[in-house]
């Protein structure tokens, strides 16, 4: 990792996981293998804050460490990238275990559960879809139509979250992650 860290990516250790490295991987991952419009990728970085923005909104009363959680939802790719859903599913377990690892080892790193709990699960991946919704619709050329079936019929949500499928450069999605992970760390 660029801060000097060797990290193990079928072993890896919370001691061995820094706030840099995470924010500076998902700033350069692009979303939608980076099949979007714009002058930027929308990377996973925005991507993450979105989806952290959707589920607070939802639901307002979240504390901070389940708003950590969903922030941190994909940040496994930050060593692995973003794989789109059916090549995950053609590889299988050996990907997803080495997935289930890193969270783990994400989350122990700020002093969270290793898993993820099943309430936080689904809100994750309820406003996971939202995001991919939008952001297929907004961002990569899906008719609604083809979004609804895939993706289902999104909540309503205000302007400064809508604001946010915009795609910036990586300096400015890495320095926007870091901002929004030192708040809810404290």
């Amino acid at each position: 990792m660029l801060s000097g860290r060797r990290l193990d990516v079928l072993d890896p250790s919370p001691l061995d996981v820094e706030i840099e490295d995470i924010a500076h991987g998902l700033a350069r991952v692009a979303r939608w293998n980076g099949q979007t419009r714009g002058e930027h990728i929308f990377s996973v970085a925005q991507h993450s804050l979105l989806v952290e923005a959707i589920n607070t909104h939802l639901e307002p009363q979240m504390s901070a460490p389940w708003q950590l959680m969903t922030l941190l939802h994909d940040a496994p790719e930050y060593v692995i990238g973003d794989i789109i859903s059916p090549v995950k599913a053609a590889v299988g377990e050996s990907y997803k275990s080495v997935e289930i690892r890193l969270l783990a080892a994400i989350h122990i790193r700020f002093g969270l559960p290793p898993e993820t709990p099943a309430p936080l699960h689904r809100k994750i991946k309820r406003a996971d879809q939202i995001a991919a919704f939008l952001e297929a619709t907004s961002l990569a050329g899906f008719a609604r139509e083809e979004a609804l079936k895939l993706f289902g019929r999104p909540e309503p949500l205000p302007r400064e979250v809508l604001a946010m499928l915009e795609p910036v450069s990586a300096a400015e999605a890495e320095a926007n992650l870091k901002a929004r992970l030192a708040a809810l760390l404290g």
